[in-house]
């Protein structure tokens, strides 16, 4: 008998969830140790919609928290406009990275390396931000998620997040959101779930409530050094019920 195989606890049954549909071990790390990969957010610059929020005064500086932050690129832009980040990443490549951008720029930013449901938060932030993390999260983990930014947020503060966008023109057609069952029945993300407008409201407006949500605007490819945008994202900033 495989012991480590009883059922004993709720973070048994997640454990068990997660191995149904588990990507390849140290995939992450892989990912982000060729730095000259074609991957759009590999560039060194920020969201449009988080800097839209920075320069109409949406979100007022304070203590912010980057959720899956890659090579740093969001955490290093809030830092750099007055912000006191901590921003954390499963991968230890992705952390190396983004700690030499900021050395290189004198920008300080407390970089973790662990799960975000690893993090230990109780109200500490004004800010918490979330670019491409969610879409990566198998369903079961996502009510976890959702409490653990909730649980994070100082009271009435503000979330933002990016998130791919169902119907956008993929590599085989149209992309097509798939039911949290269908990840299940099919024990596959598809590289990232795609999102409607009407389940992304669900999943978000019994907490929070929506200041905005559109499509991330498309940016000219010879304007990435100075922000990044590509229309099949979601962005959406909420505020803490």
């Amino acid at each position: 008998m495989k012991l480590n195989e009883i059922i004993r606890s709720n973070d048994d049954i997640l454990t068990m969830l997660d191995s149904i549909v588990s990507g390849t071990p140290g995939f992450w790390d892989k990912f982000y140790s060729d730095r000259n990969r074609q991957v759009p957010f590999f560039v060194n610059s920020p969201d449009e919609n988080l800097v839209s929020y920075v320069n109409k005064g949406q979100i007022p500086t304070g203590k912010a928290l980057d959720l899956g932050c890659g090579p740093g690129r969001n955490a290093i832009f809030l830092a750099k406009s007055g912000f006191d980040v901590d921003a954390v990443d499963y991968s230890e490549e992705a952390i190396h990275w983004a700690q030499e951008r900021a050395d290189a720029l004198g920008i300080s930013v407390r970089f973790i390396c662990k799960s975000v449901f690893e993090l230990d938060v109780l109200e500490q932030y004004d800010f918490v931000y979330d670019s491409g993390c969610m879409h990566h999260l198998l369903p079961h983990r996502r009510v976890q998620y959702i409490a653990m930014i909730r649980k994070g947020l100082k009271p009435e503060g503000l979330f933002g997040i990016t998130c791919f966008a169902s119907g956008h023109e993929g590599e085989g057609g149209p992309v097509k959101e798939m039911t949290d069952w269908d990840v299940y029945r099919e024990r596959t993300t598809n590289g990232g779930l795609a999102f409607s407008e009407e389940k992304i409201r669900a999943l978000f407006s019994v907490d929070f409530e929506s200041i905005e949500l559109r499509k991330m605007e498309q940016v000219k490819e010879s304007e990435l050094d100075e922000v990044f945008g590509v229309s099949f994202l979601w962005t959406s900033l909420w505020k803490k019920r």
